[in-house]
């Protein structure tokens, strides 16, 4: 456990991959966000048993203006806004047997600022969600269904819809027809979401049958922006990986080394974790419950 007082922390459950990961992606934008002086870290980050810390270079910077902040991230691919009023809702869904190609992105500020660059899940072993599952889509409803105001955002657990989008002018004058805002499924990060899909969990699969749940919205956003960097290591076994949790407070640029278990630091733990096959089709996964195999360089 740090001395160093933090000021932005979090609840978080050390056995949930996905809730480890946004953790990483939470210090990943605070880090972007809001830069310190020239070459020094704007952020550090750090693990307790039950809590993330931050500590910012302005240490008056809250849980709340970051979470805002990353609510009104937009994407952006090949220098242009990636418009949702362009968008074909048809053939997205789990079930289309299309797979639309490999697209990385960019997320930007509010400002118009780079946030991050986003090109991870071409690493099909992490990817849990299936091909044909626009990962814009669902990035871009996830945000925007953060609450800003929790002050435990990974408990905040509620069905998720696409944002509203501009209804289009018709042509003979008429009122444009109500829209009604589409349910979106999410990446399948966390294990409390996932576990519910399995046929071995429920004794059939809620995919199979089209049942829509709820999901955790700030965990699924910034878990998909924090595997980025914060990639776990393989374990050797198929659809099989390890993070490393640490105690001591590091900048948001060692979270890579740090969580593959690269880069060694004294008080850290390993987790490992299963990306498993969630339906008969053997095509949609789920992130499974982390199991603790030790601490080291303690």
């Amino acid at each position: 456990m740090s001395d160093v007082q933090p000021n932005i922390t979090i609840p978080v459950d050390l056995t949930n991959p996905g809730q480890f990961f946004a953790c990483c992606g939470l210090l990943e934008l605070a880090d972007r966000l809001w830069p310190g002086a020239v070459g020094s870290p704007s952020a550090f980050g750090w693990f307790e048993p039950k809590h993330f810390c931050i500590l910012t270079a302005d240490k008056t910077k809250t849980l709340a203006e970051l979470l805002s902040a990353i609510a009104e991230l937009k994407t952006w691919i090949n220098g242009e806004i990636d418009d949702p009023a362009q968008e074909d809702d048809e053939g997205d869904s789990e079930e289309s047997e299309k797979e639309p190609p490999f697209q990385p992105f960019t997320m930007k500020w509010s400002d118009g600022r780079d946030a991050i660059f986003l090109n991870w899940w071409s690493e099909t072993s992490i990817k849990p969600w299936a091909g044909s599952m626009k990962d814009r889509t669902i990035l871009r409803a996830m945000l925007a269904a953060i609450n800003t105001s929790s002050l435990s955002p990974f408990d905040d657990v509620k069905a998720v819809f696409d944002p509203m989008k501009t209804p289009k002018l018709t042509t003979d004058g008429k009122k444009p027809r109500k829209q009604k805002p589409k349910k979106r499924e999410p990446f399948y990060f966390d294990p409390r979401r996932g576990n519910k899909s399995h046929p071995l969990d429920s004794g059939f699969s809620p995919d199979v049958h089209k049942m829509q749940a709820q999901c955790c919205p700030a965990l699924e956003a910034l878990c998909f922006i924090g595997l980025q960097r914060a990639r776990p290591a393989s374990t050797g076994v198929a659809n099989q990986s390890r993070y490393t949790v640490w105690s001591r407070h590091i900048p948001a640029n060692l979270i890579g080394p740090v969580v593959c278990g690269i880069l060694p630091i004294p008080g850290s733990s390993n987790y490992v974790f299963n990306n498993y096959f969630r339906t008969n089709k053997l095509m949609h996964k789920t992130f499974s419950q982390a199991t603790l195999v030790r601490s080291i360089y303690v």
